[in-house]
């Protein structure tokens, strides 16, 4: 072989070795890599993690509460409210590209908690878990979109994903099968995804590979944060 065509097949090699997973399709897909990976094998086939906390078993297993259920959707509501307060205020312009999305979940969690007074339950008040990571969400959007846009893509992607099978789960063992306002959007859902995923990938096409190094890295942060608000329905 032609030491012209050696070197060429290196550097060819060392190309895709650097590739990242999903790069071809757009950004959105290497979040989803980069997502799945975080996931048990409990939670999806993709999963590479070994379950260390009670959320991340087997939804199936779980012993679910209405006072923990409360408190998940309370605290997930104050994620919601500041995730959708930070786009209409639009600290990057960019962020202006996900108003009205048909994703916004705050109202309908209103509606949810609403319903739960109505049956005589006690709404509790926002814990540590949902306060914590809305501050968090709203210190990273003014000074580092590449993080914002990693939470964003995760919280709703992931509710629309995993957290409707978890809903339904929840609802068979203590709501008497009753869906959630959270878990249903006017029009098809597919089609709402669709059109954000184009936005994100058309909002991140303009950033350097360390940009999109540093959106990637925030992945386990995101879980983190989400997962302790999730941890809320599992307690007593």
């Amino acid at each position: 072989m032609p030491l012209k065509a050696v070197a060429g097949s290196a550097t060819t090699a060392e190309s895709a070795k650097t590739r990242h997973s999903g790069e071809s399709k757009g950004f959105v897909e290497e979040m989803r890599f980069a997502s799945m990976k975080l996931h048990t094998k409990e939670q999806s086939k993709e999963g590479e993690k070994r379950a260390s906390q009670p959320e991340e078993g087997s939804v199936v297993k779980w012993e679910p509460t209405i006072e923990g259920y409360l408190r998940f959707l309370v605290d997930s509501k104050v994620v919601y409210d500041t995730l959708e307060k930070i786009v209409a205020n639009a600290a990057f312009p960019a962020y202006a590209e996900f108003r009205n999305t048909g994703l916004e979940r705050s109202a309908n969690l209103a509606k949810d908690l609403e319903w739960f007074r109505d049956q005589g339950h006690t709404i509790p008040e926002p814990s540590s878990p949902g306060l914590t990571y809305a501050q968090y969400l709203t210190d990273s959007s003014a000074k580092d979109p590449q993080a914002f846009i990693c939470h964003f893509y995760n919280i709703y992607f992931a509710h629309s994903a995993g957290g409707r099978m978890i809903g339904k789960k929840v609802a068979e063992k203590i709501l008497n099968n009753k869906v959630l306002e959270f878990y249903k959007w006017e029009g098809q859902l597919s089609q709402l995804l669709r059109n954000v995923r184009e936005k994100l990938n058309k909002v991140t096409e303009g950033w350097t590979r360390e940009e999109k190094n540093h959106c990637l890295e925030e992945t386990e942060k995101s879980f983190k944060l989400s997962g302790e608000v999730l941890r809320l329905i599992l307690v007593s």
